[in-house]
């Protein structure tokens, strides 16, 4: 059962997690809420919310760094065809989020004059913005005060004070309640908390194995005053090997790497005369030497013929890619 905590335990908590994370929050390029940090424009935040989604820190650093460099602005993207966005989002995964990225940066161009807007109604009418990455941006680039709940912020919720293992698997009504009431009502101490409390969840109070005894927030905690129960529920895990998502992935990794229309049939079969030497693909093709190493790796899948069809035929569907004569290409 969740429990409301009195004003007094808030502003206690609130004080005890944003002295941990100005000591142990990660210095991230889009991150504000830290006293040293290195400024980043409202569209860099966006980038990364983007970017974030079901994907860890690790993984986007890399690809956010080098999008920004290119792609400074939303002017700068929207300029752009939509393949070189979906290119240049590499194996982040999810393709459609670099799709729906680049639509955002052209309704920013063309109904707000280049600028990312400020508030969170403006933003979630945006293409590919929901309501959490509403709030995250409004709060995280402009200072708003916002209820940030992500999966993260979720667990920390549920551990600390409904003495859960684990957040409902889908989110709640009383979930967002207790969201609402724990948010300081200072603008610039809300942002803080959101970060602080995201960061707790995704290096100490993490899903699998928590650093409970690093916790700065272990002698409130209902979940560890209970006893650390088991979660009531065991989370589904999303399955890769052998998914049509492993087999759009790879089909998408050879379109980046050819730069230049595939053939359709190097998607559906190993071609006769293929052998380990990218030499073979060239002289089947006449395509570049590079896109061997990703045409290997989708064949060595062993995906049957129909995925195989499934896959492309989706990726058309989905505009990630585009079929002419000449062959496939993003």
């Amino acid at each position: 059962m969740t429990t409301y905590p009195s004003d007094s335990l808030k502003r206690k908590t609130a004080q005890l997690i944003e002295d941990w994370f100005l000591a142990a929050g990660r210095d991230l390029p889009w991150r504000t809420a830290l006293p040293h940090s290195r400024g980043c424009s409202p569209w860099g935040i966006m980038v990364s919310e983007f970017m974030l989604q079901q994907t860890p820190v690790v993984r986007v650093l890399p690809v956010w760094e080098a999008w920004m460099k290119r792609w400074p602005t939303p002017a700068d993207l929207a300029a752009e065809p939509v393949s070189e966005a979906v290119r240049a989002w590499g194996r982040l995964g999810y393709p459609r989020r670099a799709q729906r990225l680049h639509a955002a940066a052209v309704a920013i161009v063309e109904k707000h004059d280049g600028a990312v807007p400020d508030t969170r109604e403006a933003l979630q009418a945006l293409p590919g913005v929901g309501t959490y990455t509403s709030a995250a941006i409004a709060a995280f680039a402009f200072g708003r005060r916002e209820s940030v709940v992500d999966t993260n912020i979720r667990r920390v919720h549920a551990r600390l004070f409904t003495g859960s293992a684990l957040p409902a698997p889908a989110f709640t009504a009383a979930e967002a309640r207790l969201a609402e009431q724990l948010l300081p009502e200072d603008r610039a101490e809300s942002v803080t908390w959101n970060a602080a409390v995201m960061e707790l969840g995704a290096l100490v109070c993490t899903a699998r194995s928590p650093k409970c005894e690093e916790c700065p927030l272990a002698a409130e905690c209902a979940w560890l005053a209970a006893g650390r129960p088991e979660p009531e529920y065991t989370p589904k895990g999303q399955s890769w090997h052998g998914t049509d998502r492993q087999v759009r992935g790879a089909m998408m990794a050879v379109l980046r790497e050819a730069g230049a229309p595939v053939p359709r049939e190097l998607f559906l079969a190993r071609p006769a005369g293929w052998d380990a030497d990218p030499a073979s693909v060239d002289l089947i093709w006449g395509g570049p030497d590079g896109v061997f190493r990703t045409l290997d790796a989708l064949h060595r899948l062993q995906a049957p013929t129909d995925q195989l069809e499934r896959c492309l035929a989706g990726l058309l569907k989905d505009r990630l890619a585009t079929e002419s004569d000449a062959g496939v290409t993003l």
